[in-house]
């Protein structure tokens, strides 16, 4: 399994690359069939936030499967171990579904009750992030696959980014198993059975919710279908 590390306004050490290399084989154990792990290291410079500062960031692909975790801590192996606890629950809760599909895993079903946003959490997915000093271009224009764009607006603290996934459309039960993979509150997808870009996200205990959008036109469009 290839280790890949990289540092955000920090200087990795050797002896935190020797630290990495000895306690990823947390990860081979549950996931053998895993070929990278991404390990970002950043630092935040705020004084306020000294007990954080240090922030461990874990991505391993495994085949299509990508697994994620992230958490901060005063140091980097503390950081480091948190991320580690989280990675492998998910890592195995990704085995155990597998084992569950294969003994007729029902999906689980979700309520396409009222949707409520979820605390954001940053994503910092595998890709650069190129700057632009114009905030139109944050929200428009063309960008490529992976490609992505982040500006601040004005002088204002607001920052606005926007970067290209490129997805094959799933159903709901496949958007659910991304959303645990990846250790958030919501996924987004592009639904199988209706076409419609839509969000899967967690309420309470084990209850899901989905929601969906789509323009008056095109309702009005399949209503009519439907009729005709």
């Amino acid at each position: 399994m290839d280790i890949v590390l990289t540092g955000r306004h920090i200087q990795i050490k050797q002896k935190f690359r020797d630290v990495v290399e000895s306690k990823m084989n947390r990860v081979t154990a549950i996931a053998p069939d895993a070929q990278r792990v991404q390990v970002v290291l950043s630092h935040e410079g705020n004084p306020r936030l000294h007990d954080t500062a240090v922030r461990v960031e874990l991505t391993v692909i495994a085949g299509s499967t990508v697994v994620r975790a992230e958490a901060s801590s005063l140091d980097e192996v503390s950081a480091l171990d948190l991320a580690l606890d989280k990675l492998t629950l998910r890592l195995r809760r990704a085995r155990d579904r597998r084992k569950d599909h294969r003994k007729n895993y029902s999906p689980v079903p979700v309520d396409a009750g009222k949707f409520v946003p979820p605390s954001e959490e940053r994503e910092d997915i595998m890709g650069d992030e190129p700057a632009d000093n114009s905030p139109a271009n944050a929200v428009a224009g063309d960008l490529g696959p992976g490609e992505s764009v982040e500006v601040h607006v004005g002088d204002t603290p607001i920052v606005i980014r926007r970067k290209l996934h490129i997805a094959e459309p799933m159903t709901i039960d496949e958007a659910l198993y991304e959303m645990e993979l990846i250790g958030h509150d919501f996924f987004l997808f592009v639904n199988k059975d209706t076409n419609r870009p839509s969000v899967v996200y967690h309420r309470h205990g084990w209850s899901y919710g989905v929601f969906e959008i789509d323009t008056p036109e095109n309702v009005k469009k399949l209503e009519e279908e439907r009729k005709a």
